[in-house]
């Protein structure tokens, strides 16, 4: 097929657009670069893709934004494919001139660099009948102590296979509006392409240096840990650990460095916009699992009011925090869960959570919020006031997997839905519902089951196992539904 391009004066100019297109390898092995010589600024390009030319997934689309060039280039990062495998692929062009579909290309993925491992899942579907919402598995997995280059931020299609990864040792990863994933390493955030590249990073010695250059007197952060999220206008917060000397505690003589939490705006430029210690704002003296490890945050959240949710663990709390889109003071505006500032509807303690992870906002409505929230149940209290033992064996605790109501206005909560599992999960943990009204949450440590399992289940009186995904040799600190690894784009199974 030949074409015929006017290039702005001059005759126009035949040329074979085939030739001004490829397909190459990336740094990473699962994942190919589509590239577009292309003649017309403006021009927008998608690529389908599968194991044959029926294709069945795609790209986001890319829009080519040189100003006043005659000539330009789209690159298509195409993600979403299995090891080892031959894949077709074509790109979709369309500019002010009209639509353009490129011919079939192949692309043959590579295998997992020698020593590195992936995640060993197998997935069933109890219930006859019922297809589980679309997307893709995003998995958080914690490496197994044995083998060093376990995978860690990974993605798998609906039926187990391994279908992205970064080789990171990051928890968790988070897909952003732009296409990137955010990772969160110890040692630093990272924003990184599909390929893995690094776009932005900032590190634990940058926000401390920036802490220290605005006279912040909260206590360096030892390291970023368990999660940070993007903010609407590009900024990041992180969760990270602070430590604080303390001598003759109550139940503790002699000093000790008790271990807490501080939240930290970052922004664009890589500098601290807002701070906050959880050493400024709680008794240090209310810890439910012992000290030094105080507070054990493991989740934030960003509210539609334009402040944070922060999930504390060891306090069985789950904070809203006064951030107000960084010109907050960092008051707690409120304490949710058992001794907090609500009551539980019916009165029965056993009914909140307990060592909980990941909350999750379904929906809010004015002063009514509707959330999940994977409830661990470590010490769980019963309508008695007494706790569980985790520590037993069999353990007397349980997990679960609720949604509740809650109002700002009454500081009420009310138990709308739960799921019980049948087994006690001490640690770990995500929840969220999809698209066609299901609940999913992620058990990571079930000690009666022995593997990390993710459930998706009928949101019903009498739920229903839709979905099952049992990982074997490896713990999903979470596990969570995507629609696909592009914004705006959902793949079918």
């Amino acid at each position: 097929m030949v074409l015929i391009l006017s290039l702005g004066c001059g005759s126009p100019t035949p040329f074979n657009p085939y030739q001004l297109i490829s397909v190459s390898s990336t740094t990473n092995p699962l994942v190919a670069q589509y590239n577009i010589r292309q003649f017309k600024p403006g021009t927008s390009a998608w690529v389908e893709f599968g194991t044959d030319t029926n294709y069945g997934r795609r790209t986001s689309a890319v829009t080519d934004s040189t100003p006043n060039a005659s000539v330009s280039s789209l690159n298509i990062l195409v993600a979403g494919m299995m090891p080892e495998t031959t894949y077709h692929m074509r790109a979709h062009l369309s500019n002010s001139s009209g639509e353009w579909v490129d011919q079939d290309r192949t692309f043959t993925t590579g295998s997992l660099p020698q020593g590195v491992v992936g995640p060993h899942a197998t997935v069933t579907k109890p219930t006859a009948g019922s297809a589980p919402s679309p997307g893709v598995e995003m998995l958080s997995l914690i490496a197994n102590s044995t083998t060093s280059q376990t995978l860690q931020a990974v993605v798998t299609d609906l039926k187990g296979n391994l279908i992205w990864y970064c080789p990171q040792p990051a928890v968790p990863p988070r897909l952003l509006p732009n296409g990137h994933v955010l990772l969160q390493e110890s040692v630093r955030v990272e924003e990184v392409d599909l390929a893995c590249n690094s776009i932005r990073s900032v590190s634990v010695a940058q926000v401390n240096q920036s802490l220290q250059a605005q006279g912040y007197t909260m206590p360096a952060i030892s390291g970023f840990h368990h999660d940070a999220i993007a903010l609407p206008n590009g900024h990041w917060i992180a969760l990270g650990q602070v430590s604080k000397d303390y001598t003759d505690l109550p139940g503790y003589p002699g000093t000790m460095a008790v271990v807490g939490d501080a939240l930290v705006d970052i922004d664009v430029d890589g500098n601290v916009a807002w701070a906050w210690s959880a050493f400024d704002f709680l008794d240090v003296n209310r810890h439910l699992q012992g000290l030094p490890d105080w507070t054990h945050s493991n989740a934030v959240v960003y509210t539609a009011d334009g402040n944070l949710l922060l999930s504390m663990r060891h306090q069985s709390w789950i904070l809203k925090i006064d951030y107000q889109n960084g010109s907050g003071s960092g008051n707690i505006l409120w304490r949710l869960g058992e001794d907090g500032d609500f009551t539980i509807a019916g009165g029965d303690p056993a009914q909140w959570f307990y060592g909980q992870h990941y909350p999750y906002i379904v929906d809010a409505n004015g002063t009514q919020t509707t959330m999940a929230v994977y409830d661990d149940g470590n010490y769980r209290i019963d309508s008695t006031g007494t706790a569980c033992d985790p520590t037993a064996t069999p353990a007397t605790c349980y997990s679960r997997a609720p949604i509740l109501q809650i109002d700002e206005a009454t500081h009420q909560a009310t138990l709308l839905w739960e799921y019980l599992p049948g087994f006690f999960s001490p640690w770990g943990g995500s929840i969220a519902t999809l698209p066609n009204g299901d609940v999913e949450f992620d058990s990571s440590a079930p000690l009666s089951v022995g593997n990390s399992q993710i459930i998706e289940v009928t949101q019903t009186d009498s739920p229903q196992i839709v979905w099952e995904m049992n990982i074997i040799g490896q713990a999903a600190y979470r596990g969570f539904r995507i629609p696909s690894l592009y914004p705006g784009i959902t793949w079918e199974q």
